[in-house]
């Protein structure tokens, strides 16, 4: 039998059960890629297991990221930003690492920052969402990904976090070229036309600290109704 690397597609995790991707004790099945470590990697990294939660610290900027490749999956985060409002995001479709600016893998950032959450970051990739004149920056041929293009494209809504302190909970959907976004049961973000399918997950350190007590993960067929849960 041969067997599976790492980095081989997952596709046996059963389209009725959702796994987690963080055990609540260590960091196995990630990896951090943090800048400021090359020259020293004896210094402390941003990502902690502290309480049964992972933990960014925020500092030193960069990412904890996944083993394993995914794809067609349902992603719950349930994360709080824990003394400060600020900024932190999940990396959907991760591939080349620090492809954008020397840390940023190649990649779709779902927004966290507080107020913002839901928008999208296109790195190295991109992806069409309705009214994209109004929601995205700058003419149209500045559009994109890559560094000096508006790769921003906000979400449907800004007021669907909870109050600093308390506890969020993101839905990511991603199948095929779409992704589908909910924060707290509201539709933030609904795209198309991705330019990836598939890649690695990502959990950023980005300035400040933030708790995620869940990261569950399940296979999809299809996308939940494009519409508000609560």
């Amino acid at each position: 039998m041969k067997l599976l690397t790492p980095l081989i597609l997952l596709t046996l995790l059963s389209t009725s059960q959702a796994e987690p991707l963080f055990n609540g004790f260590d960091l196995k099945g990630w990896h951090v890629d943090c800048p400021e470590l090359d020259a020293d990697p004896t210094k402390p990294t941003p990502f902690i297991v502290r309480g049964g939660n992972l933990v960014s610290l925020g500092k030193p900027g960069g990412h904890l990221i996944t083993d394993a490749v995914y794809e067609n999956y349902r992603l719950t985060a349930e994360y709080r930003f824990v003394g400060e409002a600020g900024n932190c995001g999940v990396l959907i479709h991760a591939s080349t690492p620090r492809a954008l600016y020397r840390m940023f893998p190649q990649s779709l950032e779902v927004q966290m920052q507080s107020g913002e959450a839901g928008d999208f970051w296109c790195i190295e990739e991109d992806i069409t969402v309705p009214n994209m004149e109004a929601r995205r920056k700058g003419p149209k041929e500045n559009w994109g990904g890559k560094e000096g293009q508006e790769r921003n494209i906000k979400n449907l809504t800004d007021d669907s976090e909870n109050p600093l302190g308390e506890w969020n909970t993101m839905t990511i959907e991603t199948l095929g070229d779409k992704v589908r976004v909910w924060v707290n049961g509201d539709l933030v973000n609904d795209g198309a036309g991705c330019t990836a399918s598939k890649g690695q997950i990502a959990v950023q350190a980005e300035g400040v600290e933030v708790e995620f007590r869940k990261l569950e993960l399940e296979t999809i067929e299809e996308l939940s109704p494009a519409e508000n849960r609560k």
